[in-house]
């Protein structure tokens, strides 16, 4: 009886397996759509465009990029929620996803609920004023905010994104009422300043060409170092805010998605990760790649989960419960 129950228990994951390592076998013999969070033009747009190209010649299928900006960046993250668990629908997963439970209500877990194929990417952020502005330093930033409380204001590119939080991190550090304006992306953002709507703009430093072109002054950066293209930029850490924010983003698919699948998807963007043209998009905007394994961006996500959360509730932005 027993050696029977065995043989059926071994029949009936047989049964599993087989079909999931079929598909595996065959995936992809369709496009791939890759969800990501920033609208068309924007340093993620353009760097990941450069990955998915990469990863289609790995693949031997078309990666096909799909723009849905909006919500911080999370709506990629929430796609995969509904999306079939097959493979052919990845997604961007910035930052802004593991603060989703402390802000909003939701019926599905970033940690749980996702599965992380690898991370590819962060970002270098700093904070820029008009080239013709009063602010000429962080010194002067503070000062007038000092001085007009709530009056000074910045954009960032939306509600509880990485530079929306950095900023209520350092102006609460530097005893600072700003107020924050959310943009969808880069390209309004950068509009919405140089148009003289906002007076400062947090962002990656997709503001480089404005700089360059003598519209945009930065006033600081917050990598761990100066950025080579800004070397006269000091960075939070020199202000004396102790903040570094780089905001790692990389690639999940939904939670069902076979192993076999998701190696397979791995695989191939971790190759398109290191093609020249890839590494070359990222320079163009001071990034540079920073791969995890699946493994290791799993325990990342876990770990930035309950991080994110001591710095919300600091920052007094969490949802009443």
């Amino acid at each position: 009886m027993q050696r029977r129950r065995f043989l059926l228990a071994l029949s009936a994951a047989a049964a599993v397996a087989w079909p999931m390592a079929a598909l595996a076998q065959a995936f992809p013999n369709k496009p791939i759509k890759l969800v990501i969070a920033f609208p068309a033009g924007g340093p993620t747009d353009i760097t990941m465009r450069a990955l998915a190209d990469g990863a289609s010649r790995a693949l031997g299928q078309p990666v096909i990029v799909e723009n849905k900006p909006g919500a911080g960046g999370t709506l990629p993250a929430q796609a995969l929620q509904t999306s079939p668990a097959d493979g052919y629908t990845v997604a961007q997963i910035p930052l802004g996803v593991f603060r989703l439970p402390y802000t909003t209500k939701l019926t599905w877990d970033p940690v749980k609920d996702i599965n992380y194929v690898l991370n590819v990417t962060g970002y270098a952020f700093g904070l820029v004023v008009p080239a013709d502005s009063p602010i000429k330093s962080w010194t002067h930033f503070v000062g007038y905010a000092k001085a007009n409380p709530g009056k000074l204001t910045y954009g960032s590119t939306g509600t509880m994104t990485s530079p929306h939080l950095t900023m209520e991190q350092a102006a609460q550090k530097a005893g600072l009422q700003v107020t924050h304006v959310p943009y969808k992306g880069s390209a309004d953002l950068m509009q919405a300043l140089l148009g003289g709507h906002i007076m400062a703009a947090a962002d990656s430093t997709g503001f480089a060409p404005h700089v360059e072109s003598g519209k945009l002054r930065v006033l600081n950066t917050w990598g761990d170092k100066r950025l080579d293209k800004f070397p006269d930029a000091p960075t939070l850490k020199e202000l004396g805010l102790d903040i570094v924010q780089n905001s790692p983003f990389g690639i999940g698919a939904p939670r069902d998605t076979p192993p076999a699948v998701v190696k397979r998807l791995h695989d191939a963007f971790k190759q398109a990760m290191e093609q020249p043209a890839y590494v070359d998009a990222l320079k163009r905007y001071d990034m540079v790649p920073m791969y995890m394994s699946s493994a290791q961006y799993k325990k990342f996500a876990q770990d930035t989960f309950t991080r994110e959360k001591a710095l919300i509730e600091k920052l007094r932005l969490a949802k009443p419960s």
